[in-house]
Order: C-alpha cells, then structure tokens, then sequence
C-alpha cells in the first residue's frame, strides 16, 4: 500500500525499500497524480471525497496518507465489507449490495482513503443524473475491478447453498455492477476459476495451464524467469492498472512465486505501479496452497 501507483524504481527503494514488512505510507508521493484529479459531487448525498476532498489538486499528495502500516485501502476495505455483510445477512444480494455500496461510500468517515478511484467517482456521477443502480456500470478495464472477487467467493462459499460451478457467474455479474469493460469480466472470471481450482487441489501451474489460457503462456513465463521482475513487470508488461497487462503480471508472479508466497509479496509490491489490484490476485493465489505469510 505505501507504494502504490510507484512508477520509479529508484524513488520507491529510496522511500521504502526493502517492502518486506508493513510500512506507513507518507508525504511526499513523487508519482502522485492528485494534483491534476478532481471530482466535484452534485449534491451532498453523492459526495465521496468529504474532509479528504481539500488534498485533491496538490502535487506529491499520497493516495493513502492517512492509513497506518497493514491498513486496507478502500477497494479493499469494501471488499472487506462485502464479505462481512454477506455473511451476516445469510446470501448475497446485488440490488441489496448496490445501495449498501453507495450508503458507505456516502458516509464520511467510513474510510481513511485520501483517494478515490475513477470509477467510483464515475458510478457516482451517473446515480446523480438519476440513473438507475444497476445501470451505472462503468466502462472501466482497470484491475481494480478484481478487488473483491477473493471476497465474494469466500462469502459465497459461506452462505450459498449453489455448487461452486455457479459461483463464476455471480461473480462476474457482481462486477459488472461497476465495472462494466469486457477484459476486466474476463479477468474476473479468470481470477474465479483459479481460486475455484485450487481449491480443489490444483497446483498454481496446474490451475494456470487449465484456466487462464486468456492472460497466461507458461513458455512466455519460462523465457521471462530469467529477467529482474521489473524488466518483466515495467518493460514487457506494463505495471499499470490496465488489463490485460495487470493480470498477466500477476498470474507471472504467481507462477513464478508459487512455493515462495512472501517473495512473491514482496516482488509484487517493488515492482510498483498498480501493486495493491494485482494484489487482489497474488494475494488469494499464493495463499490457497501455502497459506498467508506473516509479516512484520
């Protein structure tokens, strides 16, 4: 978390390296782009930013400057949230979950977050034009989108009396309730059906030579294994947001990492760019099989 969206290697060792324990984020964040983002609510039951909203605008502001080493960032608080309110309601609802989302969001001080990703503020904008919930998807292709698959399906395995070969089904319609772009459907279809597989008992190379033929070449990966992960993930992948780019790296690191779940945390997070989604899949994947790691 303390940082993502690094683009400069260089900055990012200097600011936090080694990333192989929880850190506090802190000013400045020299890659920072708060300073040409804005968002302006159309009225105040649609504001996102609230007391945040004034670090909007200023250069070198870090996205998560408030939150404390180990903290969850707000996709991943609302991941978080999705799960526990599954749970404590007994099934998964999307209407329900949809305006569950925008009372949260709504609420000031539910998180710490001094970012909000776009496609929030996007979702927000056209519920205030008075379109319907359920019609406010974005056309957004961001591996952000796969921030509470993990979530889901835990939730789902808790609380659905369906077999598990309908769980990829809700989850890519949960997603599409905002993020509505074919690669991050794909993606999260993906990211299900690896989760789903090893569980089963499938290795990480198993599951990705049967599931993720979309964004995965084991010949590619077996050429790349001999490069720094950041001339994999910075030269030859993008470490952006942008799928489908985001989810190879991740799937590659996975791969790479798969008996070594801390290294592949640790390389995850100092190959920068957009860590915290890709997270979304290392983390689930790497755990499954080893277990979560424990760090300082």
């Amino acid at each position: 978390m303390p940082v993502h969206w690094y683009y400069d290697p260089r900055a990012l060792d200097r600011d936090y390296g080694p990333i192989d324990r929880f850190h506090a984020p802190r000013n400045p964040h020299p890659d920072s782009i708060l300073w040409r983002s804005a968002y302006m609510p159309a009225s105040p039951e649609f504001d996102l930013l609230h007391d945040q909203a004034k670090y909007w605008g200023q250069r070198e502001i870090h996205y998560h400057q408030f939150l404390q080493a180990g903290d969850n960032t707000l996709n991943f608080k609302l991941a978080k949230e999705l799960y526990e309110w599954t749970c404590a309601r007994g099934a998964y609802d999307a209407e329900a979950w949809l305006r569950h989302y925008v009372e949260v969001l709504s609420t000031p001080g539910w998180h710490q977050d001094t970012y909000v990703e776009e496609v929030h503020r996007t979702f927000f904008e056209n519920a205030a034009k008075g379109i319907p919930l359920h019609k406010c998807a974005v056309h957004d292709l961001h591996i952000g989108a796969l921030a509470q698959v993990p979530a889901l399906l835990a939730a789902l395995a808790e609380t659905s009396s369906d077999p598990s070969n309908e769980f990829e089904a809700q989850v890519v319609a949960h997603v599409a309730l905002t993020h509505k772009h074919p690669q991050a459907l794909k993606a999260a279809r993906t990211l299900t059906r690896l989760i789903l597989a090893l569980a089963e008992g499938a290795s990480i190379s198993e599951a990705m030579k049967s599931e993720a033929n979309d964004f995965v070449s084991l010949k590619l990966f077996n050429s790349w294994s001999q490069k720094p992960d950041r001339e994999v993930v910075g030269s030859l992948l993008t470490p952006a947001c942008y799928l489908p780019d985001s989810m190879t790296a991740a799937c590659y690191l996975c791969w790479k990492y798969e008996t070594q779940p801390a290294a592949g945390f640790q390389a995850n997070a100092e190959v920068g760019g957009d860590n915290c989604h890709r997270g979304a899949v290392v983390g689930s994947l790497l755990s499954i099989p080893n277990g979560p790691p424990e760090f300082g």
